[in-house]
């Protein structure tokens, strides 16, 4: 999820109001979130409710290299299951092996972010944004601007897919191809599919949750003590079920929204980051908004290294001592700390045993049957 492009010549879809939504016309369309009771059920479009059929539908497109035009990309090649649906990469690479300038975010529990990128506050809404790896040319991702029909004629010649869309677009299948093989079916399953991807099932969700005092070991929960403290601040971005302040779902009112400058670059003296990746600023143009990125979820984080939304910090312990115990690492460097840092960021003092048990925390945040489950695997392996 290239967070850096924009589609700037492309139409962006009407946006829908979003809406609680679970029945598709029928009972058997009901789709089982199988969420824990204390978790809220997510906010699904209410133009694309959620179905089974739509999800394996999904996961076949979202693993499919024929959607990129030289059939050497899918969706998957940048959000790696094992990962955490990140790719390990600082930044991701498209077809041609133009980099972009972002990191590709995770996307476990993307149902419930109100906005979908590093840097972009009118992203929205998942089916949009699954236009733009698809389509968009700054970077290009996987290169298919100019080529809808050819992605519409390699779906139709596949019999997998001329069940599998039928299947989960029945009134579009009625009116003929041109309806059922669409830019609209496509996105909405994608989405579904991407919806599907939860993960509630860590270590420390059984033992804050579940019941299960031993989930976690000494040296976690005493990095928990230190998460939620006053000492590091960590929880003020990174509270909640989801461990960010960007959060959405049925229970709320309203989505919350967070975009923070933790003083990872000042490059002038007076906060300046890099011409590439300014934060929110390049769409508010506000000055203020100079280096303000959204705050990731922490759910898998030690698997989705390396961090920061550029990917230049390596390892969790160089994003805890170099980063954020001296008030973000730009504090570190010639020109000194940011003025335009969040003033959560504030440094702090930290020893070893603190920076080891604030790791231990981070790592029973791992939801090892998320990164296992078969149902978020490649469809297409499994039916070789």
């Amino acid at each position: 999820m290239q967070g850096r492009t924009v589609l700037k010549t492309t139409t962006v879809l009407a946006s829908a109001g979003l809406a609680w939504a679970l029945l598709s016309g029928s009972a058997a369309d009901v789709y089982h979130w199988n969420l824990p009771a204390w978790v809220p059920l997510p906010v699904v479009p209410a133009n694309n409710p959620m179905t089974a059929a739509k999800v394996d539908l999904g996961r076949h497109l979202f693993y499919d290299t024929r959607l990129s035009a030289n059939g050497t990309q899918a969706c998957a090649s940048c959000h790696l299951q094992e990962k955490a649906f990140t790719d390990g990469l600082a930044v991701a690479a498209g077809i041609s092996g133009q980099k972009g300038s972002r990191s590709a975010m995770a996307l476990v529990n993307v149902a419930y972010l109100p906005t979908l990128t590093w840097a972009n506050p009118q992203m929205v809404s998942l089916e949009v944004q699954a236009l733009v790896p698809l389509f968009g040319e700054h970077p290009v991702e996987m290169g298919m601007a100019g080529k809808e029909q050819v992605a519409f004629d390699r779906l139709k010649a596949d019999p997998t897919y001329r069940h599998l869309f039928a299947a989960a677009f029945t009134a579009e299948a009625a009116l003929g191809d041109a309806a059922l093989y669409s830019l609209s079916t496509i996105t909405k399953a994608l989405a579904s599919f991407e919806r599907s991807l939860l993960s509630f099932d860590s270590a420390y969700d059984r033992y804050k949750y579940g019941n299960q005092p031993k989930a976690i070991n000494a040296a976690a929960k005493r990095g928990e003590d230190l998460f939620f403290g006053e000492k590091l601040e960590c929880y003020h971005c990174h509270g909640g079920f989801n461990f960010t302040d960007n959060v959405q779902h049925t229970r709320l009112s309203f989505a919350e929204r967070g975009f923070h400058n933790t003083g990872l670059y000042n490059l002038d003296g007076k906060g300046a980051y890099p011409g590439d990746n300014q934060g929110i600023a390049e769409f508010t143009g506000d000055a203020a908004d100079m280096g303000k990125f959204r705050t990731p979820s922490l759910r898998n984080i030690a698997l989705t290294a390396p961090y920061m939304h550029d990917g230049s910090i390596a390892t969790l312990e160089q994003v805890i001592r170099q980063h954020y115990a001296q008030a973000g690492r730009a504090g570190g460097e010639k020109q000194g700390p940011s003025p335009l840092r969040s003033e959560l960021v504030a440094g702090f003092d930290i020893d070893e045993q603190e920076v080891s048990d604030v790791i231990a925390f981070l790592e029973s945040l791992t939801d090892t049957q998320l990164v296992s489950n078969p149902a978020h695997a490649n469809p297409w392996r499994q039916q070789r």
